[in-house]
């Protein structure tokens, strides 16, 4: 009994000193702007060189896929079958042919496949569809995360292991592979008030340059600098994508412009995966750690030329009027769950005229409209003040399922999301590129975390045995990419990571790999180089 008291202690203690070690690397790192162990950008003595996105290649984990039907397995659009082969494929994704994009021998698929299999699942009639998009999650940062997970590098190439999700094999019915995420075009011009785009073909426009930027998500790129379009060849300056533009891709299955949702490079809007799981009878769902109606979310199902026009993408979501649909508002999803509770402001010129101040993400009017207390649909459960969020939201999803009811749930921090989780599970950010964030009891114990709110909406959308389909976005790794804090990264992805082992075992308890599809991925990557990766455990000196 003793030596088993002192095995726990010592694990207890390992993992202690190695939680403060990561917080040590990046406050260490944030205060000199440099880190032996890596950095973002492409000089090695600048930590925090470069905080936006770029266009790597983007790891794709299926399940419940492999032989599973035509359109559905991975297969079906790699190797062989990638439209990177073909210039004819390629023209009909951009437009045109981008300089070094066509490659023979191209292994990977386009963000567009990801809404191919989903619609092909849809047509085959399987019972649930998931998407699970961890936002700015690149190999290189699941690779820190798995290291922090293991306290150990456990692979350089590949699927790799250390988090749940790439260990997980779903009965061997798993699959792995890598997407090009880049858009149509960066140049793209909208007008919010008129829902009107021009500059259909602006620059720069999309592409792939495989010889530059690589053929896998974790070969060293010939030109660094390619991946952000700051090549020294002007044809090579091809476009990254931003949240929207991927997620639309993801959901939709078109390319289409930087900040676009659900509107095509015409200008066009155009149907999601939801839409149509919802005309077939399926109940859909969303669920964000990151506001309700930031992009990935909200290119679920609404539509409008600009992702920041938050609160008439909300009303998309909620099935109300919005300047999209002002005479026929969308049905509404079933399950809303997400971020942008207090964020209150007066004036936001990124709305167009019609914005109501107050709840940046939510006008208190069509708040009111959706709640079942006021004749809506919606079971409303927010942050309130003493209370436990995880349990009053898990409650809230049990009443609706029971009587019916869609559930809208609205959560959050200051700046709009839930609190950051670091790489020790714990709530105490370090600093990154800004001032570290500050979190009270309250701020914890008042919110759900990302996998209790997938447990609240599996709790709903599962009712009456009915088909479904769920987005799950873990947001929270983009910011903290943004934000060049390893420490946050790698305890957002940890965290979206558990949200991915509820949907498994709730698949494993409730239903089967032979009648779900589920995608876990990315919608675009950031810039961190793991120079030395050893640097991360707590073996290194």
């Amino acid at each position: 009994m003793m030596c088993r008291s002192l095995l726990m202690f010592l694990l207890v203690l390992s993992s202690i000193s190695y939680a403060d070690k990561i917080r040590e690397l990046q406050s260490e790192a944030a205060e000199k702007n440099e880190a032996a162990w890596g950095h973002w950008g492409w000089e090695a003595d600048n930590y925090r060189l470069w905080s936006t996105h770029s266009n790597r290649l983007i790891p794709v984990y299926t399940f419940g896929t492999l032989d599973a039907g035509d359109g559905i397995d991975l297969r079906d659009y790699t190797g062989e079958n990638s439209p990177y082969r073909s210039p004819a494929a390629i023209r009909n994704l951009y437009d045109y042919v981008p300089a070094g994009t066509v490659n023979p021998n191209a292994e990977y698929c386009d963000q567009t496949n990801i809404a191919d299999i989903q619609f092909s699942a849809l047509t085959a009639g399987k019972k649930h569809i998931i998407l699970v998009v961890f936002d700015g999650m690149d190999w290189e940062t699941t690779r820190a995360a798995a290291i922090a997970n293991k306290n150990a590098v456990l692979y350089d190439s590949g699927r790799g292991t250390g988090v749940h999700f790439q260990d997980y094999k779903a009965g061997g019915n798993t699959q792995f592979g890598a997407m090009v995420t880049s858009p149509h075009n960066d140049g793209t011009k909208t007008d919010v008030n008129t829902q009107t785009i021009s500059n259909i073909y602006g620059a720069p426009r999309g592409g792939y340059a495989f010889e530059a930027a690589g053929s896998t998500p974790w070969d060293e790129p010939n030109e660094i600098k390619y991946l952000v379009t700051k090549s020294a060849v002007s044809e090579l300056q091809q476009a990254y994508t931003d949240s929207a533009s991927s997620a639309t891709s993801m959901t939709a299955g078109v390319k289409t412009y930087n900040a676009s949702v659900n509107i095509d490079a015409r200008g066009e809007q155009v149907q999601t995966v939801a839409h149509l799981a919802q005309q077939l009878n399926y109940k859909v769902g969303v669920v964000t750690s990151v506001p309700i109606s930031h992009a990935t979310p909200a290119a679920a199902y609404a539509h409008n030329v600009k992702r920041h026009d938050y609160q008439d993408l909300t009303r998309d979501l909620i099935g109300r009027p919005s300047i999209s649909h002002p005479d026929q508002p969308l049905p509404g999803l079933d399950v809303l769950i997400g971020c942008g509770f207090g964020e209150e402001r007066a004036k936001d010129s990124g709305q167009g005229d019609n914005f109501v101040p107050g709840n940046s993400y939510l006008a208190l009017e069509d708040l009111q409209a959706i709640d079942v207390r006021n004749g809506g649909k919606y079971l409303v459960s927010q942050r309130a003040e003493g209370v436990v969020g995880a349990a009053q939201l898990q409650e809230h999803a049990q009443t609706a399922a029971e009587k019916s009811q869609r559930l809208f749930g609205f959560y959050g921090v200051k700046k709009g999301h839930l609190p950051f989780q670091t790489a020790d599970g714990q709530y105490d950010p370090p600093a990154g590129k800004g001032k570290a964030e500050v979190y009270s009891e309250a701020d914890i114990k008042e919110n759900p975390n990302l996998a209790q709110m997938t447990e609240a909406a599996l709790t709903v959308l599962s009712a009456n045995d009915q088909p479904f389909w769920l987005m799950v976005e873990a947001g929270d790794v983009d910011w903290a990419n943004h934000d060049n804090n390893v420490d946050n990264s790698i305890g957002a992805t940890l965290s979206g990571d558990a949200a991915v082992k509820t949907l498994t075992d709730w698949v494993e308890a409730n239903s089967s790999w032979d009648e779900t599809v589920m995608i876990v991925t990315a919608d675009h990557g950031h810039m961190l180089v793991l120079t030395d990766p050893s640097a991360l455990t707590t073996d290194s000196n």
